[in-house]
């Protein structure tokens, strides 16, 4: 098996057993958007778990290490992805800033916080991405503060294809950690989900607005 593919495994395997990822095809999750989901994603669950916060870190520094091996510094998605962006910089060596959901409403009103010079070339870290809107707004601000995008790098992505057109389209390269089949084949494997239910999570994740239509 790849080694690529072996971490993918672990990580989902880690997401999986705190619980980070949940899954129930019975009754499904209702998501701040009103979406009616199969899975449920909260990874910042998985700051509680020192090995596996740190398995995390490690898996985002070799990642970046041999991908973006000219970064100059991380920038993590606020909130979710603060403190993990954070460790990776420390990891590394580099310089972190974070950049906010939206302006702060007093003081210097900054969207970016921390020393981030012109042209400096940035790699920011998610926690997650489902369409890929919010975390796409992130990469927009530093480009217009003048940083040169590198990619992203997410800890995991439902594998929406609106998320990857919206990446596309925004010319920003997307890399994960774990994705959604092989967090599926893992929770097959672990016994979390029956076959019969494997098949009503993919159905979700061709069409994830039908289903939550008919759910």
């Amino acid at each position: 098996m790849e080694k690529n593919k072996d971490l993918s495994l672990s990580v989902a395997e880690n997401l999986l057993q705190i619980k980070a990822i949940k899954l129930n095809v019975t009754n499904p999750f209702t998501w701040a958007s009103g979406l009616h989901s199969p899975i449920y994603c909260d990874n910042r669950k998985t700051l509680s778990y020192p090995k596996i916060r740190e398995h995390i870190r490690d898996c985002f520094a070799e990642l970046i290490r041999a991908k973006y091996p000219k970064a100059d510094v991380i920038a993590g998605v606020a909130t979710g992805a603060i403190a993990q962006g954070a460790l990776v910089a420390q990891e590394l060596g580099l310089p972190f800033v974070y950049v906010r959901s939206g302006e702060k409403k007093h003081g210097l009103r900054n969207l970016i916080e921390g020393d981030l010079k012109p042209g400096s070339r940035v790699v920011v870290i998610e926690d997650l991405v489902s369409t890929g809107q919010s975390s796409l707004i992130a990469v927009e601000a530093l480009r217009d503060a003048g940083a040169e995008v590198l990619g992203m790098a997410a800890i995991f992505s439902y594998g929406m294809r609106l998320a990857y057109e919206n990446f596309k389209a925004a010319s920003c390269e997307l890399t994960t950690l774990t994705n959604y089949p092989d967090m599926l084949e893992q929770a097959l494997t672990m016994g979390y989900i029956k076959q019969e239910e494997l098949h009503i999570l993919i159905q979700w994740q061709e069409d994830p607005q039908a289903w939550s239509a008919s759910h």
